[in-house]
Parts: C-alpha cells; sequence; structure tokens
C-alpha cells in the first residue's frame, strides 16, 4: 500500500531534534569562521547537505581555498549521484516539479522511506524532507544569529561536530573487507598529505583514493 506525506513526517519526527541542533552547530562555526548569518542560511537553503557543508566550512576554517572548499563538499556528495538514479522511477510530474523535490533528497528522508527491494516510496520521502527542511534551516539560522550568545563553538563541543560526522559515515560504510581497505588507504593518504599540502588538499586526495579503492 501506498504511503503518504503524513507517513513521512510521522516516521522523521523524531529526529527533527537533531537536524535543530546540528544546523545550530553549522550556524555558530559558519559565524566563527567569518561566514555571517544570511549566507550561512542561504547555504543551508540551498544546499541542504550536512556533510558537505561542514566539509567546507572545515577548509576554509583551515586556510583552504574555496575552490578545495567546492571540491570537498562535491566529492561528499557524490553518492546522491547513485541515490537520485536509483530512485529517480519514483518522481513523476514536470521537470520543476521532479527539481522541486528531489532538494528534499537526503540520507535521512531516504532511509525513512525505503519501501523494500530497492524500492522508495516518494511521498513518504518528500513528506520527510518537509519536515526535516525547516529544522535544519532554522537550527542554522538560530546558530548563526545567536551565536554569540551561545558562546565558543570550542566550549560547547560543536568543533568535534564535523570529525563526529565523519567517523559515523564511516563506519556506516565499512560493510565488507573493499570498504575497510579503501578507507584504511583514504586515511594513510590524508595522514601523509597534511603536513606537506595546503588545506583541503588531504581531503580532496583521500576522497578520491577512498573512491578509486570502492571501484577496484
Amino acid at each position: 500500500m501506498p504511503g503518504s506525506y503524513r507517513e513521512g513526517a510521522k516516521r522523521i519526527a523524531a529526529l527533527t531534534p537533531a537536524a535543530l541542533s546540528f544546523g545550530a552547530a553549522f550556524g555558530v562555526l559558519a559565524r566563527a569562521n567569518g561566514i555571517d548569518a544570511t549566507a550561512a542560511i542561504v547555504m543551508s537553503a540551498t544546499t541542504f547537505a550536512g556533510a558537505a557543508q561542514f566539509a567546507a566550512i572545515s577548509v576554509l576554517h583551515d586556510g583552504g581555498t574555496v575552490a578545495a572548499a567546492v571540491a570537498a563538499a562535491v566529492l561528499l556528495n557524490t553518492r546522491y549521484l547513485a541515490i537520485s538514479l536509483a530512485i529517480a522511477p519514483a518522481f513523476e510530474g514536470t521537470r520543476l516539479r521532479r527539481l522541486v523535490e528531489s532538494q528534499l533528497i537526503v540520507d535521512e528522508s531516504w532511509a525513512v522511506s525505503q519501501a523494500g527491494h530497492g524500492r522508495v516510496d516518494r511521498k513518504i520521502l518528500v513528506g520527510a524532507g518537509l519536515v526535516l527542511f525547516p529544522f535544519w534551516v532554522g537550527g542554522t539560522a538560530i546558530g548563526a544569529v545567536a551565536g554569540d550568545v551561545l558562546g565558543d563553538p570550542k566550549k560547547l563541543g560543536f568543533d568535534g561536530a564535523l570529525p563526529a560526522l565523519f567517523l559515523a559515515l564511516l563506519v556506516a560504510q565499512l560493510v565488507d573487507r573493499r570498504a575497510k581497505i579503501a578507507a584504511l588507504a583514504g586515511g594513510a593518504v590524508a595522514l601523509v598529505l597534511i603536513p606537506l599540502t595546503p588545506a583541503g588538499i588531504p581531503v580532496i586526495a583521500a576522497s578520491a583514493v577512498s573512491l578509486w579503492g570502492l571501484r577496484r
């Protein structure tokens, strides 16, 4: 039986506090790294991808170039190419409608909309995404606007948000021997390059090596 937008909202409800707090962490870190509140909020509204946004901020914080920050964000979001291709048949309507609804494809909405046998329920995904989106953007606004009130992000532990996120993403991907080898190779490359190359390069190189390892 097909799902509904309301079902998607119900399934994602438990994750909204995490989206709000994580969005606030991004807002605080963005402001701490010289990005004004409006830019941080617009980035969350148009990108809607926590891992990529944190990666971009991290590269800029370490003195990397805008190009390196963008490249790191794009590499982290390559997984959405596979996800989008897999669930494209479930999306209907005009190109504009599909474009708008595709903005709501994130890890959480995709996970709660699984219908079995590799299929995704579009209404559940869209319903989940519509609920999650304002919490993420709203959290960013809170962090960006009230960052001074919240205080030093390091004292709040927000500086550990990015490493914790990457670790969580990594652990979830270590499902077989090939994935583990690819992760170790990427980590080794990053460790070697950190003291030798400009900020951002180790992230890009490690991601490329890991992707290459997974394809072998």
